[in-house]
């Protein structure tokens, strides 16, 4: 937000007569909520993937006691369908990103997505 503040975008629109608080919410904010959203989206598909092996080490039954099952019993199916199922949760969650950022940041346009 700061680096965002001593942009020239921000200084012409103060001088246009924005108020502060207006040129906070329609033009810094905007900005800078684009690189949090992204590392935001990245993080939540890294937590999304880690529960594997955060259920293994804590001893909780969900999907990665059960990959591990799956592994040890070469059920290849089921290991199939849970890569499936988590690389569709990481599609969905990059999709979301995406579509926040274009609505967030109107420089985007839909053929830029």
């Amino acid at each position: 937000m700061l680096e965002e503040f001593r942009e020239d975008y921000v200084r012409t629109a103060r001088a246009k007569g924005l108020s502060k608080q207006a040129t906070l919410w329609r033009h810094v904010l905007r900005n800078a909520l684009i690189p949090v959203l992204t590392v935001t989206g990245i993080q939540l598909s890294a937590l999304l993937t880690g529960t594997v092996v955060v259920e293994n080490v804590f001893h909780i039954p969900g999907l990665g006691s059960l990959v591990l099952k799956a592994i040890n019993n070469r059920d290849t199916i089921v290991v199939e369908n849970v890569v499936l199922l988590l690389a569709t949760m990481i599609i969905v969650v990059n999709f979301v990103v995406d579509v926040l950022s274009a609505v967030i940041d109107p420089r985007l346009k839909a053929h830029d997505i």
